[in-house]
């Protein structure tokens, strides 16, 4: 596994997975809940640390329960979970730490590596408070990191002008159907890492070009879509129900897009 060092000075894995169509029928986002991940397993298995969760994916406690009965001891894994914008969540301060804590509940664990407001948050005396929330828990060393989802420059401005504690990540569409290169710019230029939901994503016409440049390597076009994100300093969270899949997305450390095909795909 590679990693990035985010701005301070945490190190996260390169490649994680996400879990948001984990333990549901049909693999489906608003199907009801299983009561198991047989994904997640299996991914664990293969070698991811990185396990990208939500309060908002409803499977909170049966990621973490999986967790806590895998082998794979705590200082391992990499958690992160997301804080929704609903009122529920930030109508307060209160209602915050009660967010918080029971996330940390649902992973039976005493600190969560990675926390990100899921969506920005418009009301500006509220996106305060939150902030200051996550940054009481990370003071307190019960967030190793905090971080942003979905947020465009604008929102990252008005979050500067009262956070103590910069964001590490901002979790935003990075594939080739939604490049958002101008906002990397940004995040590049404030320290801020970019991680890519979606990061897979492609027009037809555009995977067959990646299929073209993946034979020179012996690769699948989606192992050189995933390539070309972490060669520029992406993190990554594909997903998948599929343990081939599971298993063909994290091989792409042994070998290196050339600035040639770097720019051929940064094009399409």
């Amino acid at each position: 596994m590679e990693y990035i060092t985010l701005n301070n000075g945490l190190k996260m894995p390169i490649v994680g997975t996400g879990t948001n169509t984990y333990g549901k029928e049909n693999n489906e986002y608003n199907a009801a809940l299983t009561n198991e991940i047989p994904e997640l397993i299996s991914a664990l298995e293969l070698g991811y640390r990185s396990i990208d969760a939500a309060i908002v994916y409803r499977n909170e406690e049966l990621v973490g329960r999986v967790l806590a009965e895998s082998t794979v001891p705590r200082e391992e894994l990499f958690i992160t979970t997301k804080v929704p914008g609903n009122e529920e969540y930030i109508s307060s301060k209160e209602a915050t730490r009660a967010a918080i804590d029971n996330s940390l509940i649902n992973f039976q664990t005493d600190y969560l590596d990675l926390l990100l407001i899921h969506f920005p948050i418009e009301d500006k005396g509220q996106l305060k408070n939150t902030w200051e929330v996550f940054e009481e828990y990370y003071e307190a060393g019960k967030l190793k990191a905090i971080g942003v989802s979905n947020f465009g420059k604008e929102h990252l401005e008005e979050l500067k002008e009262f956070a103590k504690v910069k964001p590490a990540v901002n979790q935003i569409q990075i594939n080739l159907t939604e490049p958002n290169q101008d906002l990397l710019a940004v995040l590049k230029e404030e320290g801020i890492a970019p991680v890519a939901w979606g990061p897979m994503k492609a027009e037809a016409h555009q995977k067959e070009v990646l299929d073209e440049i993946g034979e020179s390597y012996k690769k699948s076009g989606a192992q050189v879509l995933l390539k070309y994100q972490i060669q520029r300093g992406v993190i990554v969270i594909p997903k998948s129900h599929n343990r081939e899949n599971q298993a063909s997305n994290l091989d792409f450390f042994d070998f290196e897009l050339s600035a040639e095909d770097m720019k051929k795909i940064e094009t399409l």
